[in-house]
């Protein structure tokens, strides 16, 4: 399971790699992107994203640094953080998108399309499913 979830990476790290972007940043850039409307929490988005906070602070670093999302003051708690994504950030989202999509056009031709998307809808529940989410080792 390790070595496909490594090609799946690399495939789209290899087509990212043209905007400076690790399939990982590009997640949470294009969620971010989905939810400007209404920017999320720091646990917001690691639930979305299925991902533990720390990890997700961890991806974040970089994304802030070089000025594609910036952290803003929520209005009715100032504790509260709400991630964004700046101007930079949606034009990196613009530019990362067609490699996405490409790669993603590229796993479908080699993998099949109909199994391609067996294969996002069964991981798509999997990772939702709350009570896998429960279980200890």
């Amino acid at each position: 399971m390790r070595k496909a979830s490594r090609r799946l990476s690399q495939l789209y790290d290899n087509a990212l790699q043209e905007c400076g972007l690790r399939s990982t940043q590009f997640t949470i850039i294009a969620q971010l992107h989905l939810r400007a409307a209404e920017p999320p929490t720091l646990a917001a988005l690691a639930r979305a994203l299925v991902i533990d906070r720390s990890a997700l602070g961890h991806n974040l670093r970089p994304l802030e640094r070089d000025g594609f999302i910036q952290l803003i003051e929520g209005e009715r708690d100032r504790r509260e953080r709400r991630i964004v994504l700046t101007a930079k950030g949606r034009a990196k989202y613009r530019e990362g998108r067609a490699l996405w999509k490409s790669a993603q056009k590229r796993f479908a031709d080699v993998y099949g399309a109909d199994k391609s998307a067996a294969l996002r809808d069964a991981l798509l529940a999997v990772a939702h499913n709350d009570r896998l989410a429960s279980v200890k080792d």
